[in-house]
């Protein structure tokens, strides 16, 4: 705009200047003799009017040049960043009619265009969303299948790239965070797999895989055990996906990337331990009891005429044998029963399913006729199912042989926040002292033996049984009280806005490496850690100290919401009054939170192998710089500024109209959670998004195009 302005005004001043000096020459060719020398004097005469009268031109020009530029150049250059606006990132902008009465008419018909065009775009996209409809939802079937299976499920393209992970998957790689933050997680879109799991099992596997695949193999799986974060044992499978046909592919071709199914075996390995201590110390000690024992008998046998008083010792050390065998056994019982009770896991399930279970053993097993009373088909329970079906089947079956009941009725009810489960009988009815033994008895029936007894059995399960004798139609039952599901037990993923979370984009089965320098990389193609701060004032060199950090990825042109990072800090110092002012954390929020040199590396971690995006982020890049001494951690990614990206797509504009909550309204973006760090966070990556396309008009497709653009506006001179 200067630079036309200039233009404008050298334009005037030549043409003023250029005609005065042309109609001097012209008089004074005309003039000859006298009359000349009389032009001449009346010049040299007035050379201070006339030098007022060119200083009068000079501004009268300049004021000519900016109404011209004001009425014409001007609101055609806002016009053309209207344009660029409407046409790239929101189809709802209109451009405002100003400058001379054409540059208005202009206007108003490109307004008229827009709506046009937005019609246009919503009609295209309800076209493309009706087409789209059930691909979307076969997509979404599979990601709510995936983030609702209990087995950690990764999915990765041929370079190790992830598409698809679940919540169980996320949780198995979490570190727990110091103090009373929450884990941080380093599975994500688009990362690499190979800093999760050590890079040669994986290539190995790969070998396997490629290995089955080049021999026909029809279930290539390839099995390997790995070392996680934090000391975690994990069995690991890895199965091949296959790509698209083609009888001229290779094998290294024909994969198009690789599913990993992890599981957790630690507490496997360390209940087998358990088993095979039990099962060692038990041998020991029998083959100990059981010479001891042989060695007394074999004398007894072979010296028939022995006094009776050796007789005697021998005798007693059998017993003794015999008695320290039955504590032996008695002890090992009891440590099996605990590690029976403690390997059995629980899970919901509904209770009308449970009484059908229940059911079915007792009539197969026990030979009982059964029939079922009244079931709440929505009542559901957190049980071990195999025990509690086992030992509702030890009460019946006791039943059976004590009071000889043939038939037997199930029901269940809701008891408050308990299920009440009915095992009711007519006929005979029980002393108060059997049914208390029967409930401290190893469940025994249908042939089967368990370690744990009744009352075992309902301590596990937090729940309560007693037996109520009949009255009229000699009806009595056993009620055992189980207490209901939580609704919300489940874990859940975090989720800072609604939605089911974004774990899955399979649009990166169709990407690799780049080949070129990062510099070169596509701007589309890149993937972003987009992060803000809230700090203890404005001056980082004056010893102001970062308080939050909040951050969110980028992948795939898609801001991934589920994946962000958002922590608070101890400064060790005092805030200043106008910062709470504007970001509302008061040192009672701070109390306790991690110092920075705890919470950086975990951020650094969680920014690697991305471009950093910031808005004004040169401030913030100075608090981490400040910082890379004492904690050791430096951020060497490259880094993009919205604020300096803005100056390039809207350079017309006022400083004002480049901040971040201008730039949001100008790309119709709604502004949540402001001034906290993941909600500007989150913000400057949907203004970023929005700014790719406006970019891209301009030729600024890669990286390098847009650190060299963003060098050249006036706020990259901004330093703190």
């Amino acid at each position: 705009m200067r630079a036309r302005l200039a233009a404008v005004w050298v334009m005037c001043l030549a043409l003023l200047f250029g005609t005065q000096a042309l109609v001097f020459l012209i008089l004074d060719s005309a003039l000859e003799g006298e009359s000349r020398l009389a032009f001449h004097r009346v010049l040299a005469d007035n050379a201070d009017a006339l030098v007022v009268a060119a200083a009068i031109v000079i501004v009268v020009s300049g004021f000519v040049a900016y109404w011209i530029a004001n009425r014409h150049f001007a609101p055609a250059r806002r016009l053309s960043e209207s344009l660029r606006l409407i046409a790239g990132s929101n189809a709802g902008h209109r451009a405002e009619p100003a400058g001379a009465t054409e540059m208005r008419e202009l206007a108003t018909a490109v307004n008229v265009l827009a709506a046009r065009h937005e019609n246009a775009i919503q009609d295209v996209q309800a076209r493309v969303t009706e087409a789209r409809a059930e691909a979307d939802e076969q997509r979404n079937r599979l990601a709510a299948l995936m983030s609702e299976l209990t087995q950690s499920v990764m999915v990765c393209n041929a370079e190790g790239r992830i598409l698809l992970y679940n919540e169980r998957a996320r949780s198995m790689f979490s570190e727990p965070a110091a103090d009373k933050e929450a884990p941080v997680a380093y599975v994500g879109l688009g990362r690499s797999v190979f800093t999760l799991l050590e890079s040669d099992l994986l290539s190995h596997a790969l070998e396997q895989l490629r290995h089955h695949l080049s021999r026909g193999d029809a279930r290539p799986v390839a099995v390997f055990m790995a070392a996680l974060r934090g000391g975690t044992l994990a069995r690991v499978q890895m199965a091949p996906v296959p790509a698209a046909a083609d009888d001229t592919a290779g094998v290294d071709e024909a994969l198009a990337g690789f599913v990993l199914l992890l599981e957790d075996i630690g507490e496997e390995v360390r209940r087998a331990e358990r088993s095979d201590h039990l099962l060692q110390d038990l041998t020991e000690r029998v083959r100990s009891a059981l010479g001891g024992v042989r060695a007394a008998v074999e004398n007894l046998v072979n010296y028939p005429d022995m006094p009776a008083e050796r007789r005697r010792q021998f005798t007693g050390i059998i017993r003794e044998e015999a008695d320290r065998l039955t504590v032996k056994l008695d002890r090992t019982m009891r440590e099996y029963s605990d590690y029976v009770r403690s390997q059995r896991s629980l899970e919901q399930i509904r209770v009308a399913d449970l009484i059908d279970v229940i059911r079915h053993r007792v009539e197969t097993r026990l030979g009982l006729l059964t029939g079922i009373e009244d079931v709440d088909p929505s009542l559901w329970v957190v049980v071990d199912s195999y025990t509690m079906v086992q030992a509702v089947s030890y009460l019946a079956s006791q039943l059976k042989e004590n009071l000889g009941v043939r038939a037997v009725r199930l029901g269940a009810v809701a008891a408050g926040r308990h299920a009440r489960i009915e095992l009711t009988w007519i006929g005979a009815t029980l002393a108060a002292s059997t049914a208390l033994t029967w409930e401290n008895e190893a469940l025994t029936t249908g042939g089967e033996t368990s370690p744990l007894t009744f009352r075992e059995v309902l301590e596990r399960h937090r729940g309560e049984a007693w037996y109520e004798p009949g009255r009229a139609q000699r009806r009595s039952s056993f009620r055992l009280l189980l207490p209901l599901a939580d609704p919300g037990s489940a874990s859940q993923a975090p989720n800072v806005r609604a939605g089911r979370p974004v774990y899955y984009d399979f649009d990166l089965f169709q990407r690799s490496e780049q080949a070129s320098a990062l510099d070169d990389a596509p701007l589309a193609e890149l993937a972003y850690t987009v992060f803000d701060t809230e700090t203890t004032g404005l001056e980082p060199s004056a010893g102001d100290e970062i308080i939050a950090i909040g951050a969110v990825r980028i992948v795939n042109g898609r801001l991934l919401v589920d994946e962000h990072f958002d922590r608070l800090v101890d400064p060790r110092r005092p805030l200043r009054p106008e910062s709470i002012a504007i970001h509302g954390i008061g040192p009672e929020r701070l109390e306790g939170q991690p110092t920075l040199d705890k919470v950086l590396p975990g951020f650094h971690k969680f920014c690697e192998e991305t471009v950093l995006v910031g808005h004004n982020v040169a401030f913030d890049m100075r608090f981490l710089e400040l910082k890379e001494g004492e904690t050791g951690v430096r951020f060497t990614q490259p880094v993009l500024d919205t604020l300096l990206l803005s100056a390039i797509v809207h350079g017309h504009l006022g400083t004002n109209e480049h901040q971040l909550e201008a730039i949001a309204q100008r790309l119709a973006i709604k502004v949540v959670e402001r001034h906290s760090a993941l909600g500007d966070a989150m913000i400057t990556g949907e203004v970023f998004l929005k700014m790719l396309p406006l970019l891209a008009e301009r030729g600024i497709v890669t990286l390098k195009q847009a650190r060299e653009a963003s060098a050249r506006t006036q706020y990259a001179r901004l330093r703190y």
